[in-house]
This record gives structure tokens, sequence and C-alpha cells, in this order.
């Protein structure tokens, strides 16, 4: 097991109603907050006013700032910013999924670091040395941005989908009742599962570390996951089965199961590349590569996929590469199951050879970083993966 150190501040307060508790676990860190949330579901469904009525309540002032977008926007996270510095704000609070969430974020940061570009922030070319306090109210589980110390956004100008990990990120509160996804469309409950598991095995494909009690959580949060996912994306008014799938996104990528080996998240630069040139959904684009990802890299961590076909899936076949296929299969057959693209063609995504090459490119920064723990990916070996997805 390799040293490592595990932060995870973030008060959850989960169950039913529990959008009510809103102003008085948000006072603890502001008294004017910005409400940044998308195009007005949670107008609809009246999450909205519940959160305004629980903020009056404890004496928050709020603004509102709407509009957040499927694939957050370096432009929309600007004009956030722009907003909570005209209402002089102290905490920013995201209310719906991982875009409201990740963009909430980046107002925080732009917001107490105004005289600095946010892009130049989000690249590193600034250190971040502060930011806003952050809350959420999760309305779906899938980016698990409400406990983890990342956050993505798209920069439309250049065409280039980017993410920062910071501590900064880490929300300082977050407000889960599972019934709030009982509404969600049915390809979007299929993208956030496929999402959880992706946060989870980004993590799990690394070989050469032992650590028995990470493998343990993984292994279990995955099982937890495909059972209950399948059925929330058949059923979403199952309470029992959204409640596990809520509390799964955020166990995935709060950092616990990579304590001891690290991440990769190769399969998610991979997906970057394809949301930012194509505008798809974040968990389709992940499914649609994650095959052709594990065929080219199964057998360079042969014990790790042998592992995971047995221990997920239950597969029981001695012989390991063997094994190892018939997970990638169930894997993969389990995307198709609950309804995403397995395939670049399923995703809609008409991708000539000059498209494949610009995708490798974009996904290894013009073959300047290499992708993948398991072994090391230049351009070439990313467009052949993409080449295998396109099939």
């Amino acid at each position: 097991m390799d040293n490592f150190n595990y932060y995870a501040p973030t008060q959850v307060v989960f169950g039913r109603e529990t959008e009510n508790k809103t102003g008085e676990v948000a006072l603890k860190y502001g008294k004017k907050a910005l409400l940044v949330y998308g195009k007005g579901s949670v107008i609809k469904s009246g999450l909205l006013d519940r959160v305004k009525r629980s903020l009056e309540k404890a004496g928050v002032e709020y603004e509102e700032f709407g509009g957040a977008k499927p694939n957050p926007t370096l432009a929309h996270a600007e004009e956030g910013i722009k907003a909570a510095l005209e209402a002089g704000v102290d905490i920013i609070i995201g209310i719906g999924g991982g875009s409201a969430i990740d963009t909430a974020k980046a107002i925080a940061h732009g917001t107490a670091n105004k005289d600095e570009k946010l892009w130049d922030i989000w690249t590193k070319k600034v250190p971040l040395t502060k930011s806003l306090p952050v809350g959420a109210v999760l309305t779906m589980p899938a980016a698990g941005s409400e406990m983890s110390d990342s956050a993505v956004l798209t920069n439309e100008e250049i065409g280039k989908k980017a993410g920062i990990n910071t501590d900064f990120n880490r929300c300082r509160f977050a407000i889960m009742n599972p019934e709030l996804g009982m509404t969600l469309p049915k390809k979007q409950l299929s993208a956030g599962v496929t999402d959880i598991m992706m946060h989870t095995m980004e993590r799990y494909f690394i070989p050469g570390s032992d650590c028995d009690m990470t493998d343990e959580i993984a292994e279990g949060l995955l099982r937890c996951v495909i059972k209950n996912g399948e059925r929330v994306v058949n059923d979403p008014s199952d309470y029992h089965a959204m409640a596990e799938v809520f509390w799964a996104s955020s166990l995935s990528h709060n950092n616990l199961t990579e304590c001891g080996r690290g991440k990769d998240f190769s399969v998610h630069k991979l997906g970057h590349a394809l949301s930012a040139r194509y505008d798809v959904t974040h968990g389709a684009s992940l499914a649609a590569v994650w095959g052709a990802w594990a065929m080219e890299l199964y057998k360079d961590a042969l014990p790790r996929f042998a592992r995971f076909a047995r221990n997920v899936w239950n597969i029981n076949e001695e012989d390991d590469e063997m094994a190892a296929r018939h997970g990638i299969e169930k894997t993969v057959s389990f995307f198709k199951k609950i309804g995403m693209p397995v395939s670049l063609k399923e995703l809609e995504v008409s991708a000539t050879e000059e498209d494949i090459k610009a995708l490798s490119l974009d996904a290894t920064m013009n073959d300047t970083v290499k992708l993948s723990r398991i072994r090391p990916l230049n351009a070439a070996m990313v467009e052949r993966i993409y080449q295998k997805a396109a099939e």
C-alpha cells in the first residue's frame, strides 16, 4: 500500500426533505449566497423555492444565477463571477448535479481572486491560494462533485475541456435528498450510474499496489451500483435504490477508493476530448470508449482485470485472461443494458480518420502527455483506442 493523504471535510446532510435544512447549514459559512443552478428544472420542481425559504428562515440573504450547462463553460462561470462580485456574496451554493456544482466552484475561485483570469487559475498558470466556501444541494447522482476535490470547465473559445483538482473544490456541505432524483429522465440516470462506476474503476485498474481494504470498498461500491443502478433506471421511484446510488456517487469520487493506490483517469481524458469537441453527455462519452480502452490495456494489468471480473461480476473462471475478457464483456453489456452507448457510432459521433487523430491529440495535449498508469499511452496509441471505439 502506497502512502496517502485522505481529506474529506464535507458535511453530508442526507435523507428525505433535507433541502429544508440548507439555511441552517449554510449560515455556518456565509450570510449572503449566490444560488447557482441550471435551466429551470429546480424552479419547476419547487426545489429552488424550498431552498430559498430555508435560507430566509435562517437569515441568509441570496442572489440567483441560473443557466448552468450540462458541460459547464468558462464563459458562463465568468458571468457568475461578475454577478457574485456585484452582489457581494460570501458563499456559493450549487443546486443541481455536477454541472451546477462545478460552475459554483469555478465562481467561488474567480470571485475570491477577482484580479486573475479564471482560465489562468484553471490551467494552473496562476496558483489558487484562496476561494469562497461552496455548498451543494444535490439533485442527481453522477459526478460526485458534492464531495470531490475536482471540477471541470469547457473553454468553448478554444474547444478545450479541463479539470482542476484542489482542496478548495471541497464543498463545505452537501444536502442529499434521494427523492430529488426521482423525476430525472432515464438517460440522465443511466449516464449518472456510468459516471459513478467510472470514478471507481479509474482508481481500481492500477497495478503494483496491494490495497485489500481499498479494493474491498471499491468492489463493494461497484456491486452496489450495478444492482441498484439498474433498479433506479427502471424505476426512479424506488427510494431505497436511489438512496444507495446517491451515496455511492459521493463515495466514488471523494478519494476514498484511491487510498493507497492513487488514480488514473485516462478514460476521462478520452471522454473529455469527445465532449469538448461534440458536446456529448459526459457519462455517455465514457461508456462509448471504455470497452476499447479496456481491450487495449487489460493484458498489461491482467491480475487486476481478472480480480475485477471475479469479485465484481462473480465470474467463475480460473484462467486470468478468460476471466478478464468476460469481465470486460459484462461491463460493456451492462452499459448497453441501461441505455448507454458503447461505441462512437452509438454515441452518434461520426468521426473521420482526421477527427480521430484530432481527438487523440486533444486527449494527450498534442502528444505531450502520456495517459494511463497501466501502460503509458501516446497519441498514436490513443488514436488506436478511438478507432476501435468507432468500429
